[in-house]
């Protein structure tokens, strides 16, 4: 039911993220999508990817600090007001969105990455509303 994040952090200077695509890339590990946030003195790159423990240990070798973590991937349909509509669920539900980014999957939906305070209460929120989650195996 979850997905697994990898979660890297690096110094925000130049070349960082460079070397970090180039170990997924030798690794032969693609990148399905991906969220980066920074400060001043480092970056937070949160991202899917087709093999999320090997990319962890690739990253580690490098010397790179890489966790994983899951997270649910919600599928959604273009349709005005379908993201508010997942959220409210949610909310009504008491649980808490630590962040979201977009999730690509090739297909004709939108969907999304979501990380909350209860996956496992999210998750059931979600499925009982009728709103379809993405299985790692579907990336």
């Amino acid at each position: 039911m979850f997905i697994n994040q990898v979660s890297v952090f690096i110094e925000n200077r130049t070349g960082r993220l460079d070397v970090v695509l180039e170990t997924l890339k030798e690794a032969n590990i693609n990148i399905i999508s991906l969220s980066l946030a920074d400060s001043s003195e480092y970056g937070l790159l949160r991202m899917i990817v087709s093999e999320p423990e090997r990319a962890k240990e690739v990253l580690k070798a490098k010397d790179f600090s890489a966790r994983l973590t899951p997270v649910l991937g919600v599928k959604l349909s273009h349709k005005v007001g379908q993201l508010q509509i997942l959220l409210s669920e949610i909310c009504k539900a008491g649980i808490n969105i630590e962040y979201m980014y977009a999730l690509a999957t090739g297909n004709d939906d939108a969907s999304i990455v979501i990380k909350t305070t209860d996956l496992e209460e999210a998750a059931e929120v979600l499925e009982k509303s009728g709103v379809e989650l993405i299985h790692s195996g579907e990336l």
